[in-house]
């Protein structure tokens, strides 16, 4: 059948009908294994006399069973197994579409826009999938932890699928608003690698068991710009959807907290704190979104945004730390470990880097460098900040010990990088490369670092999906504000120089007052506009594109030298980054079970309070 043929409903319809029966043959499935559970005894590679209650989880114990096993007393070849090899896979090809998702559109939404529209509400393309991927991932982390992963991770890479299906097939901008909503809220899941591969590894290969989780986004994050095939993500997503629903196979709710109390935990779920972070989220960082670039900043949609979801966002505070919950989504405990909230801010400060030169960057390649090389030139330039953070991530991996030093060494390093492109020109397109390269790199470094210390750091492992929604959560919230304030320098300053230096030029060269208009809106627009300039020559609009790149340049240097606060903040902050090296133990969190049974591989994990196994 050719998708293609269909339009985004059909498609949506056929994706779900064919989700529904998987849920249902699973569903069978899953009543026939635990009718064998119930009929077996004893296991050959259990320690009975580990188990201190018995298999059904304390009732008064939200957190659920602890299955931390000393990985020596796992089942031999338990990490070459089939749910362990393909778990593992699922994750790296659910992260690649994750980063895909944003990084297919981001850099390139000027062509998709003349491609497909132009359409004024462009910019919701990238913006619909931070404000979902942003809020969810908050939600999958607390839902997760609570009551299971399985089912979420397998339904929501198949949103992603149904997404990247509908932006594959897109007639106009809106339907591909439409499929990249879907697609970020597929990447709610997606991107919450962190605490899926962490916990599924023994606690001292967690930084290296990252670093394979980063190799996966090379195609669709370090090369995004000149790739961007929605067509290629789609097929990511099918094939990852069915690695989830094929090996992953983590506690389930039964296990975690005994048969016959879903319904309790349903009832007791946080609601209106979901709904209080949910809106605050959505509002504050939509207001931050729009100001700008769909509505001035002083203007009653982006004021009014921001001050109702900043107040929404506090009373959510003041509801989660005052009010007696019995399932808070964010439980307020967390941030009095000092390491991890630390943890968090730096790894938010490296993403803003990451988000920022990913829409920056390649507007610094456009404006200044392209002229005269192609635009496949400038798509390969424009990969050089993804894959610098790739690289760092992947680089940084096998070095787990005093991470705390090397937080502080290579934030520096890449603040000092970052800021020193400032000195960059028109004329010095290799040196801008490097500079952006190796502070990519270096931030890289300190990301796959600090997302790692923040899943080691936590008090209790059972709360990791929590934690990390939480330090996901954010991150996409810490590095939108940076962001949003490095694209607002940078448009405030280019409209000072480029009046100040471009229209002068162009006059002196020869060209009429009447057209300079026309001149500066042909230098976007392509090729073909440059003939509805009256009056140009050759001469004149070599002239003109000079006067323009210096003009950008000066606005891009601002924007360099205005990293320097938020890097200065940053460097303070690593003195303080924790030192993890005696919490790299052989313990595995969590471990897989296989399809035919729900004994998991290390039923002998211990089990009880944390306060009971101090």
């Amino acid at each position: 059948m050719c998708l293609a043929n269909f339009g985004p409903l059909e498609v949506f319809a056929w994706t779900s009908s064919c989700l529904a029966r998987l849920i249902l043959f699973d569903k069978m499935a899953t009543t026939v294994h635990e009718k064998i559970v119930g009929s077996i005894t004893q296991y050959d590679h259990i320690d009975h006399s580990s188990l201190s209650k018995s298999a059904t989880a304390d009732k008064d114990d939200v957190k659920g069973r602890d299955f931390t096993i000393d990985e020596k007393n796992l089942p031999k070849g338990y990490f070459y197994s089939p749910s362990f090899l393909g778990s593992m896979v699922a994750i790296g090809l659910s992260f690649a579409c994750g980063v895909g998702g944003f990084g297919f559109a981001a850099p390139i939404l000027g062509f998709i826009n003349a491609d497909l529209g132009p359409d004024p509400n462009i910019t919701w393309v990238a913006l619909s999938y931070l404000l979902t991927s942003s809020i969810g991932l908050i939600l999958v982390g607390r839902l997760t932890d609570i009551f299971g992963r399985r089912w979420f991770f397998i339904i929501g890479n198949s949103i992603a699928l149904i997404g990247s299906i509908v932006c594959a097939i897109a007639p106009n901008v809106p339907a591909l608003i439409a499929g990249e909503t879907l697609v970020g809220i597929g990447a709610a899941v997606q991107l919450s690698y962190a605490f899926v591969v962490g916990e599924i590894v023994p606690t001292k290969y967690r930084f290296l068991a990252t670093g394979f989780v980063f190799c996966w986004a090379i195609p669709t994050s370090g090369f995004a710009p000149v790739i961007s095939i929605y067509y290629l993500l789609t097929a990511l997503n099918a094939a990852a959807t069915l690695a989830w629903y094929l090996f992953y196979r983590p506690p389930s709710f039964s296990m975690k907290h005994g048969s016959g109390h879903k319904m309790k935990f349903v009832k007791d779920f946080d609601y209106v704190g979901t709904f209080l972070v949910t809106m605050g989220l959505l509002l504050f960082l939509m207001g931050l979104s729009w100001g700008g670039a769909l509505y001035p900043w002083n203007s009653g949609h982006v004021i009014g945004t921001i001050v109702v979801g900043f107040s929404l966002l506090v009373l959510f505070v003041l509801y989660e730390t005052f009010v007696p919950l019995r399932e808070p989504l964010l439980p307020m405990h967390l941030f009095k470990n000092r390491g991890w909230v630390i943890s968090v801010i730096l790894w938010s400060l490296g993403a803003a880097v990451y988000y920022a030169m990913a829409i920056l960057w390649p507007s610094m390649v456009a404006s200044l460098y392209a002229s005269g090389h192609g635009n496949m030139w400038a798509g390969w330039a424009s990969c050089v900040s993804n894959s610098g953070i790739l690289a760092g991530e992947i680089v940084g991996a096998p070095f787990r010990k005093k991470t705390n030093y090397q937080i502080m060494a290579v934030f520096t390093i890449g603040s000092v990088f970052l800021g020193a492109a400032a000195s960059c020109n028109p004329d010095t397109p290799i040196r801008a490369m490097l500079l952006i390269f190796f502070a990519s790199f270096f931030i890289g470094w300190n990301e796959i670092l600090n997302s790692v210390v923040a899943t080691i750091s936590i008090d209790d492992q059972r709360e990791i999906g929590t934690a990390t929604g939480v330090a996901g959560s954010s991150r996409s919230f810490i590095s939108t504000i940076c962001s949003t304030v490095y694209t607002v320098i940078l448009s405030n300053r280019l409209a000072q120089t480029i009046p100040a230096q471009v229209p002068p030029a162009l006059v002196q060269a020869g060209l009429p007052e009447t057209s300079v208009p026309a001149f500066i809106a042909a230098i976007t627009a392509g090729e073909t506009a440059w003939e509805a300039v009256v009056g140009l020559t050759p001469a004149i609009q070599a002239i003109g594109i000079r006067a323009y790149q210096e003009a950008s340049s000066d606005a891009f240097k601002t924007v360099f030298l205005s990293t320097i606060a938020f890097s200065g903040v940053g460097i303070i902050l690593t003195i303080f980054a924790p030192n993890v090296d005696h919490l790299l133990t052989n313990d595995v969190t969590v471990t897989l079970h296989e399809k035919a049974t729900e004994d998991i591989v290390g039923a002998h994990a211990k089990v009880g309070s944390a306060e009971e196994r101090v």
